[in-house]
């Protein structure tokens, strides 16, 4: 297996101002990763975004590191202002971006964050439809670019396995699948190794991640931790320091054929770059 690293991991160093996307790419290569992978394009210097994707792509192919995927947001139910045509319209636009930055493959959302508790949110199978539709219109767009698309188990409404099973069914198209990260079916209290045993087949794409968890019984353990739809508590850990089972997850997508890049995407609290660090090498023991 290959190994990147997703810029969301230097998040607290690039909200701090003390590294810039362009020192990812730099730090990513000195750690020894074989990609990485971008979250959004975010100038530090009052460039435009497109000029800034140039000067990413030109840094990666300068360490000979792979633009292994682009992640974007996108919501489909509310739309850009309501407008869901518009909201496919502006994810079109980043596939025009992951072009700009020699990216593959666009992990984006199928929805943000929808509470299952209001409104037309309350059924997945209600909004599959609307979902699909304009996942399979994004995909055929990018299609023409040799872009593969994805969405991620993420967000709670569209996170368990056997829901982003039914919308890569649903979109039934050869360019969509499936980002499995191994951490997020944790959100929705998903055993990982189960979710992936479920999802492998559909994955273009693996996001490596690991979570401390607390019993839902327990009292709050305080910032820094997520409740889970069904209440247990998580954080985000240094790959190998949590309950994740990391190796049988990769263990799963080995059997299944899978020989794509493996990405971190850290997200705990402790410091950015020895977690990182870290936790390559343990991926690196693991998949062995």
């Amino acid at each position: 297996m290959k190994f990147s690293v997703s810029s969301y991991s230097f998040a607290a160093l690039l909200r701090a101002g003390t590294m810039t996307q362009l020192d990812c790419v730099q730090k990513a290569k000195e750690m020894g990763f074989d990609g990485i992978e971008f979250v959004d394009v975010t100038p530090h210097d009052g460039s435009s975004r497109e000029e800034y994707a140039d000067r990413l792509r030109k840094a990666c192919e300068k360490e000979q590191l792979t633009v292994s995927n682009y992640t974007v947001s996108a919501d489909f139910l509310n739309g850009s202002g309501g407008d869901t045509a518009a909201e496919v319209k502006r994810v079109c636009g980043e596939i025009d971006m992951a072009e700009r930055l020699g990216a593959k493959s666009v992990r984006h959302d199928a929805c943000q964050w929808a509470n299952p508790g209001k409104g037309d949110f309350k059924s997945f199978e209600r909004v599959l439809p609307k979902l699909s539709d304009a996942c399979r219109e994004v995909t055929v767009y990018a299609a023409s670019k040799g872009i593969r698309t994805m969405v991620e188990n993420h967000g709670y409404f569209c996170q368990d396995s056997e829901r982003v099973e039914k919308l890569v069914d649903a979109v039934n198209h050869p360019n969509f699948g499936l980002l499995c990260d191994m951490g997020n079916f944790l959100c929705v209290d998903e055993p990982p190794e189960l979710a992936f045993g479920r999802v492998a087949p559909y994955a273009f794409y693996v996001h490596a991640k690991d979570f401390l968890l607390k019993d839902g019984n327990c009292i709050d353990p305080g910032k820094g931790f997520l409740r889970t739809r069904g209440g247990n508590y998580i954080r985000g850990t240094i790959i190998g320091h949590g309950v994740v089972p990391v190796k049988q997850c990769l263990d799963i997508m080995k059997a299944n054929g899978y020989d794509g890049m493996v990405a971190i995407e850290f997200e705990g609290p402790e410091e950015a770059l020895t977690a990182i660090q870290i936790g390559l090498e343990n991926l690196k023991k693991y998949s062995a």
